[in-house]
């Protein structure tokens, strides 16, 4: 992936491009890239683009993934419905939606239903991309990680993406930011990165080993710990379907759920 430093804004050519569904909705996404552009409001190119922009992993996609600040949504959202575009806010705590017919693009200002909102940390390290001719921000390796991180339902799950993120992008992680997102969860990025080393053996070097150590001796010392007393499925936080029967039907309290 070829690389220049704009300011103190990296630059990076995309190792790949998804396919699109159809010339129509290329049209519709480089319109909106370009009405985004004129905003003047930060936001980041998330998604397949994102992944096959760093990865070159290939795959069609269905619409486009941007990511903004929470306080900045509303301004998107009224933008392109003044521009005659029917917009819906799909769920408050993190998602809103811009169609044209039937395609669309997502407006996603926080991730896994508002548990991990979108801040001013996430453009820091942020680097600039080119897509249909529009230069703008695509999310960085370590926030797509984090956005990725909890998707595992049934039907779909990114662990394949983390890992390949991970194998061409692991020199630009932030580790210690990624740890840090996920320090109240980091049975999850354990899980992953074990998930990496048995899906490439011969890689294992990627992942620094004060971050192994670090998360190992962590388990080591929950083994010495009696179990919780409180009866949680934090499986809800993977997929709200999926761990149901937990709560429902054997006395699981949700991961959000007042305990008595």
């Amino acid at each position: 992936m070829a690389k220049e430093i704009t300011g103190s804004i990296e630059t990076i050519a995309a190792a790949a491009e998804p396919t699109v569904p159809s010339a129509r909705a290329e049209v519709f996404y480089t319109q909106a890239l370009r009405e985004l552009a004129k905003l003047d409001l930060p936001f980041l190119l998330a998604g397949t683009y994102a992944l096959s922009a760093y990865t070159g992993v290939v795959r069609a996609t269905k619409d486009l993934d941007i990511v903004c600040k929470p306080t900045d949504y509303p301004r998107v959202l009224n933008h392109f419905r003044n521009l005659g575009h029917t917009v819906a806010i799909e769920d408050e705590r993190w998602l809103g939606k811009v169609f044209q017919d039937e395609h669309f693009f997502d407006v996603i200002f926080a991730f896994w239903h508002g548990m991990a909102p979108v801040t001013d940390q996430w453009f820091e390290s942020a680097p600039r991309i080119e897509v249909f001719g529009t230069p703008m921000r695509i999310i960085a390796p370590t926030e797509l990680i984090w956005s990725k991180a909890f998707v595992q339902l049934r039907h779909r799950y990114d662990g394949p993406d983390i890992a390949h993120l991970i194998l061409k992008q692991h020199d630009q992680i932030d580790w210690r930011r990624l740890l840090a997102y996920m320090e109240l969860h980091w049975e999850v990025l354990l899980a992953h990165l074990l998930n990496f080393r048995w899906a490439y053996p011969s890689e294992r070097d990627c992942l620094p080993r004060w971050l192994m150590d670090e998360l190992v001796a962590r388990l080591k010392t929950q083994f010495e710990l009696p179990p919780p007393r409180v009866k949680i499925c934090r499986g809800r936080l993977f997929s709200q379907v999926d761990y149901a029967p937990a709560v429902e039907e054997w006395g699981f309290a949700d991961a959000d759920q007042d305990s008595e």
